[in-house]
């Protein structure tokens, strides 16, 4: 064999995956441009709490989407690990830790991580809703802990801190939000690939192969139950990095972050983006700032609101708003997709409609209950409602009721025209398989 030859038969590159180079280029160039955009200290604060609610919502997934587990108290360690940050934060300003800022997030890191060793070694002996049930145990507890520790928890006020401390280097502070916020982007790109080079390891194909198939796993030889654990302590670690930069953004710790309404954002957020796929958790973060920050200050009924598109999105689309992107991805891809966008003007238009009567019947029930005080009149949309007219409250149930029945018609010839295209695709798919 000659030398050639051998060298062939060791060594096989494989091309560049130009899509991936350009996703994730284009990842970070959005997390470098987002503050020249949008340059306000409101936006600033907002970004930051997306780039942190993203690290800790793909950490969760580890545990949801990827190894099928079904967590009711992810919270524990992201809250756990921001007590730890901010602790670590108030002995560097002491001057009795020397460690800078922009390393206190491993702190949270490794707390969380402390911690998913500890308490997931009893968690991960189980699966399926055995372990749910003890992650809302652990939360429960954790929680009923953080008013009883005082010392630690700091009580009902919680914990307090200043991020500026030592000694400034190039000028960096982190006392302006915008240096902030690139920290964060720094630790949320980093985190983030890291949690992707994940899924591709063989861990990784492990651990959804205990989501998928766990009988055959252990028939093969593997450990179920420390695969699991392994998982459990990395997501505890990205989640606690995720904890120390929101202690850091925030200033101040307090109980409520390891409680379990947070815990239950995190699984809410996550389905809707899409456990399924790996983006569908970024997708979920952004619309879970989105939806505590924004939505909640425009309407008092934001909680309403948000269980009426979990319910849709149930109904519809239980693969999360990362499956629609994808099936329609595949749909453009064919060259298939302007057939369908008339389809799509209808069901915005339907579906607008009838979110459009619900709001209206929504704020009207709310301001009877809560601002009746102020008179029975109250602005909707730039329009003007009187809770006292029945023509209202007619109205309202009028729209309603018209758009759920066009937007339901208007479903079933969407449905009708998507399997077409469907049933189009797979021909062509065999088609070029024949060639």
């Amino acid at each position: 064999m000659s030398s050639n030859q051998s060298n062939a038969a060791q060594f096989h590159f494989k091309p560049w995956n130009v899509g991936r180079w350009v996703i994730w280029g284009g990842f970070a160039l959005v997390l470098l441009v987002a503050p020249t955009l949008w340059t306000s200290g409101f936006a600033l604060t907002m970004l930051s709490q997306m780039g942190v609610a993203i690290i800790i919502c793909l950490s969760y997934n580890m545990l949801l989407g990827q190894g099928g587990m079904l967590s009711f108290g992810h919270a524990v360690y992201a809250g756990l690990g921001s007590y730890l940050a901010i602790h670590a934060l108030n002995q560097v300003g002491a001057g009795t830790l020397a460690l800078p800022v922009s390393l206190v997030p491993l702190v949270g890191g490794l707390g969380g991580l402390t911690f998913a060793a500890l308490l997931g070694y009893v968690t991960t002996k189980k699966a399926g809703t055995t372990f749910a049930m003890i992650t809302m145990g652990v939360g429960e507890l954790v929680w009923s802990m953080s008013l009883m520790v005082p010392e630690f928890f700091g009580g009902e006020g919680g914990v307090s801190s200043n991020r500026v401390v030592g000694q400034a280097v190039m000028g960096i502070t982190f006392g302006p939000q915008v240096q902030l916020y690139y920290l964060i982007a720094v630790y949320c790109f980093v985190c983030t690939a890291l949690m992707y080079a994940f899924t591709r390891t063989p861990l990784g194909r492990m651990l959804n192969a205990v989501r998928d198939n766990p009988e055959r796993v252990e028939f093969i030889g593997y450990s179920t139950q420390r695969i699991r654990y392994i998982a459990f302590m990395i997501a505890g670690f990205f989640a606690g990095v995720g904890g120390g930069l929101g202690a850091l953004n925030f200033e101040i710790v307090t109980a409520e972050v390891v409680g379990a309404h947070r815990s239950g954002a995190y699984l809410l957020f996550v389905f809707l983006g899409g456990a399924t796929f790996f983006f569908g958790p970024i997708l979920g973060a952004i619309l879970m700032v989105i939806a505590l920050v924004l939505l909640s200050e425009l309407t008092t009924a934001w909680l309403l609101y948000l269980g009426l598109v979990f319910l849709f999105m149930v109904m519809y689309a239980p693969g999360g708003l990362a499956s629609l992107i994808m099936m329609n991805l595949r749909v453009a891809a064919f060259g298939k997709l302007r057939q369908l966008w008339t389809a799509y003007l209808g069901l915005f238009g339907t579906g607008m409609a009838a979110l459009i009567g619900i709001g209206a019947m929504v704020e009207m029930v709310y301001h009877r209950q809560l601002n009746a005080a102020l008179g029975p009149k109250l602005k909707f949309l730039g329009a003007t409602l009187d809770t006292e007219s029945v023509n209202t409250w007619v109205g309202a149930v009028f729209v309603v009721l018209v758009g759920i029945g066009l937007f339901e018609l208007t479903r079933r010839e969407f449905a009708r025209q998507w399997g077409d295209t469907q049933g189009e695709i797979e021909k062509e798919i065999k088609r070029r398989e024949a060639l």
